[in-house]
């Protein structure tokens, strides 16, 4: 007897699945999505410093070197990597004092955008890279062009979102900060406090941005309890003083630009208070053919309009840096 039950139970069963399986669509056999690539998450020891970086993407595959902006770190790019790294080579490090970089004493390293720009340059060194499209942002800007000046032939292209590299992108928002350039003093640095705080966190990825309902919260909570740790404060004040020798610079980035002519894509939230418009179209006096985008969006517009910019980014690199 129990030998017939069970072969009444196999039979239901069998019968069961073989319904289940008609039942389905006949494309649902095939229709398989694939899984995103994954991301690593390294940390490299240069000049005695942990560097953190995320990595991902087929190693021999064309290098996008990812470089953040102030106050965050590589957590900006988190969700652009998995849609370039089905074909790139993503590389995303964190500065000293960013993300899970280490942020040693200001005593012991110096937190300037030479020393910042010398910390990615010699990461590169170590990973063997030697030709990268580069993407900057903000900070990356400087950080990125002053790489590029050590090896201009390693950049095969630029992708440059709210990125500064000429004097009409410094308007008023950087009017304290000017004063504190000029006098340098303790009243000047103590005024920019606010810089760090939360509510001018927030204000970054909110402002200007056409739909706000599409930045997470996440944003600036992940960034304000880094800059809340002890000493980091000082740390960003010290960057932000630094930010003025970037400007004495900015004639060599623009003859990099014009000598070298790297393929370029400009990808500019237009209503960004900190890095307004007017500070994309100049690129255009220096690199004619680049493809410029303005979007209806602010400072961090990956956190608004990733739908819009990754096929932006992905055709652009598809076309100028893609293995053929």
């Amino acid at each position: 007897m129990r030998s017939l039950i069970m072969c009444l139970m196999l039979a239901t069963a069998s019968m069961t699945a073989a319904t289940m399986v008609s039942a389905l669509p006949a494309h649902a056999a095939t229709d398989v999505r694939e899984a995103p690539v994954p991301i690593h998450y390294r940390t490299a020891k240069i000049e005695g410093l942990d560097i953190f970086y995320r990595e991902a993407g087929p190693v021999d595959a064309p290098v996008v070197l990812l470089l953040h902006g102030f106050p965050t770190s590589s957590h900006m790019f988190r969700s652009l990597i998995p849609l370039l790294a089905d074909r790139y080579h993503v590389i995303a490090p964190d500065y000293p004092g960013y993300g899970q970089s280490e942020s040693p004493d200001r005593s012991k390293f110096a937190y300037t955008f030479s020393g910042v720009a010398d910390i990615v340059d010699k990461l590169l060194n170590q990973l063997a890279v030697k030709s990268y499209a580069m993407y900057v942002m903000d900070y990356g800007a400087p950080v990125g062009y002053r790489v590029a000046l050590k090896h201009p032939e390693r950049v095969s292209a630029l992708i440059i979102q709210n990125g500064n590299a000429y004097d009409e992108g410094l308007k008023e928002f950087w009017d304290p900060i000017k004063t504190y350039w000029s006098d340098g003093s303790e009243k000047s640095r103590e005024a920019l406090s606010g810089l760090v705080t939360l509510e001018t966190t927030k204000f970054q990825y909110t402002d200007g941005m056409e739909d706000v309902s599409r930045i997470s919260p996440d944003n600036w909570v992940h960034d304000q309890a880094l800059l809340d740790r002890p000493g980091n404060k000082d740390i960003q004040l010290d960057m932000l003083y630094d930010y003025r020798t970037n400007v004495p610079l900015y004639p060599a980035f623009q003859s990099f630009f014009r000598e070298r002519k790297p393929p370029t894509l400009i990808v500019w939230g237009k209503n960004d208070y900190i890095f307004p418009e007017a500070g994309a179209h100049p690129y255009l006096k220096d690199l004619p053919d680049a493809e410029i985008h303005i979007l209806n969006s602010g400072h961090f517009l990956l956190e608004e309009k990733l739908d819009v910019a990754a096929p932006l980014i992905n055709d652009f690199l598809d076309r100028n840096v893609a293995k053929k």
